[in-house]
Parts: structure tokens; sequence; C-alpha cells
């Protein structure tokens, strides 16, 4: 089953969230229902950008990859790149 590395948006904070599961239907459901501690106050999230990966280590160490930039502009960089 593969692993995701995803970048969500929340209108209302006007703030992106990137994190790293194995079912991106269900942790969508998980971060919208409000039961991530760190999204609760940006319900609803939308889904802007999946990376796909065999290995959940390679989906978390492209996570941290992402974070470790510390950069909006690299992120809307990613989402607009991407298809």
């Amino acid at each position: 089953m593969p692993f995701y590395t995803y970048i969500l948006y929340s209108e209302k904070l006007d703030r992106y969230y990137i994190g790293s599961c194995q079912d991106m239907e269900v942790r969508l459901e998980q971060h919208n229902a409000g039961r991530n501690k760190s999204t609760k106050a940006g319900v609803p999230w939308v889904l802007k950008h999946t990376e796909t990966f065999e290995a959940r280590s390679t989906a978390t160490q492209r996570e941290t990859q992402i974070k470790n930039k510390k950069s909006r502009k690299y992120i809307e960089w990613l989402i607009n790149s991407a298809g």
C-alpha cells in the first residue's frame, strides 16, 4: 500500500499544513473532523498537493524536507507546479 506526503490549506487561517499518512481519504476526514490538535482551528482543510511513495520512511523524510524549507513560497510553488 502506498504512503503519501500531503499539503492541506485552510482558508479560515490562510495557512498550510504538511503531513504524511497511509490512507489519504481517512486522514483528510480526521483533519476536517477536528481530531488533530494542530489542525482543529482551521477546519475545513482542502487537499492541495500529494506525493506518493512506496515506503513510510520516504514519505516522512519528504514531509520533513518540505517543513525544513520553512517557506510558504516553496509550498505554493510545489502546489502550482504539480500538474
